[in-house]
């Protein structure tokens, strides 16, 4: 990272979603500002001030003025060089994801990939396909399905469906709430990851249009108020499954996530069993 300064955007715009009793008709999209306010609510739990972390003990700790702070956390813009990045940080507590979402904000998100030689996903589908027996697929920024195997397909059917996307069926779809014996942390986590993904991808279409989608889920809409959760994969995660179209007893596989040097905009993923 380059020591010149750094201007992060303004914080994302809102989206309309169902009202539900006792729930606000409004979801805020994931931008630096609504990350930085829960970041610093939950560092005031962490050291056990029973509080947020004041605003003033942010802003001092930087350097920086309270109302250069607060104004940062309704959204206003502002310049961060790499040291008061690395600051902002370390007083708010933040874990390895969470200081690249950071990061990722403040330098305005991931370069756009170049394009692409029509070869590409000829080459990364012989790849899927070699990971027979174990299911693997490839995934764009989006999660939208652009390559399987046969045992991708006989696992989980719904890949070979036009548009089929994973997140849309991991949270949308009532067959993964049954498959998945861990829903709730799978649907968390998946959350987290799309939080993540917008600070790469800022304001991406398709990624506003899937988020809109998935918070009319009044079920999803109440783990995505956990803002503070931000993920930026789940390589080596285990994944219970149940699949009685595949075998009667319960499967666990290990998730295996890389990303080809060629097409850092894809996920390459095989679902190995320990």
């Amino acid at each position: 990272m380059s020591a010149e300064r750094l201007t992060v955007p303004r914080e994302a715009l809102s989206i309309p979603v169902p009202r539900d009793q006792d729930e606000s008709a409004v979801a805020e999209l994931p931008g630096l500002a609504s990350l930085l306010r829960d970041w610093r609510a939950r560092a005031g739990q962490r050291l056990g001030l029973g509080k947020p972390l004041p605003q003033m003990t942010v802003a001092t700790t930087l350097g920086m003025s309270e109302r250069w702070y607060r104004d940062l956390e309704r959204g206003g813009s502002a310049r961060f060089d790499p040291r008061l990045l690395a600051r902002l940080a370390d007083v708010l507590l933040l874990d390895a994801d969470e200081r690249a979402s950071l990061y990722l904000y403040a330098m305005g998100g991931t370069p756009a990939v170049g394009p692409h030689a029509p070869g590409d996903l000829i080459n990364l589908q012989e790849l899927v396909d070699r990971q027979m027996p174990e299911p693997a697929y490839l995934a764009d920024h989006a999660w939208n399905v652009v390559g399987y195997n046969r045992a991708a397909a006989e696992w989980f059917p719904w890949v070979a469906r036009p548009g089929a996307n994973l997140v849309r069926w991991l949270l949308t779809d009532p067959e993964a709430r049954t498959q998945l014996l861990d829903w709730t942390w799978q649907a968390r986590m998946t959350l987290a990851m799309i939080r993540f993904a917008m600070a790469g991808y800022p304001g991406d279409e398709q990624l506003v249009a899937l988020l809109t989608e998935v918070l009319r889920d009044p079920v999803c809409r109440r783990l995505w108020a956990d803002r503070a959760c931000v993920v930026a994969n789940r390589d080596g995660d285990r994944v219970s499954l149940h699949l009685p179209h595949v075998r009667p007893e319960p499967v666990e596989v290990v998730a295996q996530v890389l990303s080809p040097g060629g097409r850092p905009d894809l996920r390459f993923v095989v679902l190995a069993r320990p």
